[in-house]
């Protein structure tokens, strides 16, 4: 179906024109016919199937039959998980709502100043797009009151309730008019448990409306894995970069410190690399994305918060540096590349620490991700000039001054990569060619077996055994302190018990000088007086 036969509005299909969109994709063609109704739709699709156009092209035809009718103008909300989806969103809107008369998007998000978000408030928006918890910031002071909105959408409603938000949307939803008085939608991969909680508390005999939903895998990526033990990643990873040469890397890691490490050694070896992380800075994670969109930036390492909402045209290559601890993020990450209908490639390294996610991955994606090995794939070695390079130290520990020991506690540092270590961890081996034409052969059960045999459990817990023997080590010495007093302990004790008649003898001490013959004779001092009052004196 083409967007011309639905009957659009002439400045809405000019904002269509100039953003290149003709046929509608399958999501757009099931549920525009039933939104444009003004229907409460519940839509289940995967991500980058062109569900956002899908509600602002909704927004946009209600907001310009009210414009034509001169009547009350109507506002709407956009919720979303997390800051670059928000921001994505606003800028899809921009510019499908560019020839669309006086309306005004406005993005809320945490992480910055409330100043330049506050003067848009005062302007008057048509769309506000935010995620939860800053729009509820602004309806507690009241610049926000949630009983304007006649159409609210929730994009990505899954992730947004992973993210722990689903008590702050039914808050939202209990400050707003009744379901009957607004139009509700809900975007969603999967429409899990809470999804549907929402739908029947908060909707309006939603429709259940599924087109494309999340695939297992994607067709379109070329999926490959290398076993590599974790001294050896960095330099497959040179290797990889040198061979497929791509100008556009995203490559994730399971850690901030691992992120900001891999970028950093990139760096020292010729490439534009950035990370992207959390709790950094909003302007530096827009800068970081801006950056790689426009090809100043090369190379963007990130943990999972940039693996859902991110949308990067012609993503060339996703590197999973740390294999996913949860199987369903390897679907996410794997599906910044390939979107809009182009190929991708997504290249995983299984090493010591993460091989054993590899199976509840495969047994997800209901396949064998294809093993590669360097010599097949034509690898070549690389100079590592990020060889002996290790994160800075703390002040502290770069003058020499000591620490006491309660001062790291609750923090993680960011350690010496391993390629640069001359003591490699016990047990560790580095992976040769005969290890890979082995592994590629080998049943998922085999591979886990060799894996332990050949490479141990590096870095895992103590095993129960060696944890029982220091416990029992530990107790003799635990009873011993209880039991052992020291010397003229007893004797102590049984003086400081006051006898009936006398007074208290901590009384005497304290209003006692030691050495009377050397000092003067003083006034009672204020804990003696508070002693004395204690025992029944100086009342």
């Amino acid at each position: 179906m083409k967007f011309s036969a639905l009957g659009l509005n002439e400045a809405t299909m000019k904002g269509l024109a100039k953003a290149q969109f003709t046929d509608c994709t399958p999501v757009q063609e099931l549920v525009l016919p039933y939104s444009l109704a003004g229907k409460d739709v519940m839509v289940q699709s995967k991500t980058g199937s062109g569900k956002t156009a899908v509600y602002i092209i909704t927004i946009l035809e209600k907001y310009m039959k009210a414009h034509l009718s001169r009547t009350n103008l109507p506002a709407a909300l956009v919720v979303a998980p997390t800051r670059e989806l928000a921001l994505q969103i606003e800028a899809d809107a921009q510019e499908l709502a560019e020839f669309i008369p006086d309306f005004k998007v406005g993005c809320f998000y945490g992480g910055v100043g409330y100043g330049a978000q506050n003067e848009e408030l005062k302007e008057g928006l048509s769309l506000y797009v935010g995620t939860p918890g800053r729009l509820l910031d602004f309806a507690s002071s009241n610049k926000i009151d949630f009983r304007m909105f006649t159409t609210v959408v929730l994009d990505e409603a899954d992730r947004m309730f992973d993210m722990g938000f689903y008590p702050d949307v039914c808050k939202m939803f209990s400050m707003m008019v009744e379901p009957a008085e607004r139009q509700t939608m809900i975007l969603s991969a999967t429409l899990s448990t809470k999804v549907r909680n929402i739908a029947w508390n908060f909707m309006n005999e939603p429709l259940e409306l599924e087109s494309q939903p999340e695939e297992i895998t994607v067709d379109k990526i070329k999926q490959e894995l290398f076993h590599v033990s974790g001294s050896e990643e960095f330099s497959l990873l040179l290797q990889l970069l040198k061979k497929l040469d791509p100008q556009s890397v995203l490559i994730f890691t399971n850690t901030k410190e691992r992120a900001v490490e891999v970028a950093q050694r990139l760096r020292l070896n010729g490439y534009a690399a950035s990370y992207l992380m959390g709790d950094m800075n909003q302007k530096d994670r827009e800068k970081a994305l801006d950056q790689l969109k426009t090809g100043r930036l090369r190379v963007l390492v990130a943990t999972d918060i940039a693996a859902r909402g991110l949308q990067i045209d012609d993503l060339e290559l996703v590197v999973n540096y740390d294999l996913p601890e949860d199987y369903e993020n390897y679907v996410h990450r794997i599906g910044r590349t390939a979107r809009a209908g182009k190929t991708g490639r997504a290249v995983s390294f299984a090493s010591e620490e993460y091989v054993y996610s590899l199976e509840a991955i495969e047994s997800y994606i209901q396949m064998k991700i294809p093993v590669c090995w360097p010599d097949e794939y034509g690898l070549e070695e690389v100079e590592d000039k990020s060889a002996g390079w290790k994160p800075k130290q703390r002040r502290s520990q770069r003058s020499g001054g000591s620490r006491p020991a309660s001062a790291g506690k609750g923090r993680r540092t960011a350690s010496r990569p391993e390629s640069a270590r001359k003591d490699k961890p016990s047990g560790v081996r580095a992976l040769k060619n005969e290890d890979y034409e082995k592994l590629s052969q080998m049943s998922f059960e085999d591979r886990m077996k060799y894996y332990k045999d050949e490479f141990g459990e590096s870095g895992r817990k103590k095993p129960a055994a060696k944890q029982q023997q220091k416990k029992a080590a530990a107790k003799p010495r635990q009873e011993q302190k209880k039991t052992v007093s020291k010397p003229g302990q007893e004797q102590q004790k049984a003086a400081s018990k006051p006898k009936q008649g006398h007074k208290s003898p901590v009384a005497a001490v304290s209003s006692a000088p030691k050495h009377a013959s050397s000092r003067p004779e003083k006034k009672k001092g204020f804990w003696a007086k508070v002693v004395s009052i204690f025992h029944g004196e100086d009342r």
